[in-house]
């Protein structure tokens, strides 16, 4: 895995991935204490940056493998990405996802033409599960984040970042990235580390899922306790990745892990300042910067908001408790 990587997923994304831009806010400036500039990830194609990897993946399989189709596993917003790509390029895609996944990532999957296999992430393994499928029907398997396509993909979105903020003049020393098994942040560090070596990225992760964290504090990799069970459920893995986990160690500074609660105010946030939808766990890092400000260092802060694949009640939930912003 290598910034070359990053730089040639670029060119297979240019005209197919959104260019999403940094918004700001005085009303958030106000709350955090410094300037925060957002990068809405939702606003990518289906809905979060997993669709920057799932291009990326796919478009760099052979035809071969192409015509044998491919499988994924996701809670839904990297079933979104690899479906939504797969359709893009004639490919047929069978996605495994937890059946306790938002109901509107399990339909958008398959409105996007996917096959949709369920499971009980509780009592069964969809490593197992893919590994299974892939083998009986000859599918490549794309994994959600410790996949070297994946990746790249991913860190376009840092290649953004870095141009947006050099003609911006925003002078961040932090970049705070919701993290799950750490694909997105990886392969943000990376892109940094060529493109903008003074800022430092960030993980930010839910209490009790702080697997990321709590394996760049003990300097080995960590596991989670639980695989559900958090309204966070885009970012909720069992550990950091093979791939990911040394990048992270060697690029990013400490993680910061933040209670689910704060995540529902983030969202009501970032409705009423800037016209934005999140789901909790995209919301996240927004979420670190507003009220963990205590955590960060700099006058200015970047903060990717990775995802907004929300169901209705869930929303409405965090609009009707912060939505007055109290």
């Amino acid at each position: 895995m290598n910034f070359e990587m990053i730089e040639a997923a670029a060119k297979r994304l240019k005209g197919h991935a959104r260019v999403t831009p940094l918004l700001s806010s005085p009303f958030l400036d106000e709350i955090a204490g410094r300037r925060v500039f957002i990068k809405p990830e939702a606003l990518q194609h289906t809905g979060s940056f997993k669709f920057r990897g799932g291009w990326s993946a796919v478009s760099a399989l052979t035809d071969n493998a192409l015509k044998a189709g491919v499988i994924a596993f996701s809670s839904g917003n990297h079933a979104q990405g690899v479906a939504l790509a797969a359709r893009e390029h004639g490919v047929s895609a069978v996605i495994v996802m937890p059946a306790d996944a938002p109901q509107m990532k399990i339909d958008n999957t398959r409105a996007l033409g996917a096959e949709v296999v369920l499971y009980d992430r509780a009592t069964e393994s969809r490593d197992e599960i893919g590994k299974t499928l892939s083998q009986e029907r000859g599918l490549t398997l794309i994994k959600p984040f410790d996949e070297p396509q994946v990746i790249a993909g991913q860190g376009t979105c840092g290649l953004e970042i870095a141009a947006q903020a050099d003609e911006m003049g925003v002078d961040a020393r932090e970049v705070l990235v919701c993290c799950g098994g750490g694909g997105l942040t990886s392969g943000i560090a990376l892109a940094l580390e060529k493109k903008a070596p003074k800022l430092k990225v960030r993980p930010v992760e839910p209490e009790g899922f702080d697997d990321v964290a709590r394996s760049l504090d003990a300097g080995e990799i960590k596991s989670n306790a639980q695989v559900s069970g958090s309204i966070c459920d885009a970012i909720i893995t069992q550990q950091p990745g093979d791939l990911t986990f040394p990048i992270m160690q060697r690029l990013c500074g400490p993680g910061i892990v933040v209670p689910e609660e704060d995540c529902l105010r983030a969202m009501a946030h970032a409705f009423a300042r800037l016209k934005l939808v999140l789901e909790p766990g995209g919301a996240i890092a927004l979420a670190a910067a507003l009220f963990h400000a205590h955590q960060i260092e700099g006058d200015d802060v970047i903060v990717v908001a990775s995802g907004g694949n929300v169901d209705a009640p869930l929303f409405q939930d965090a609009l009707a408790k912060y939505g007055s912003l109290e």
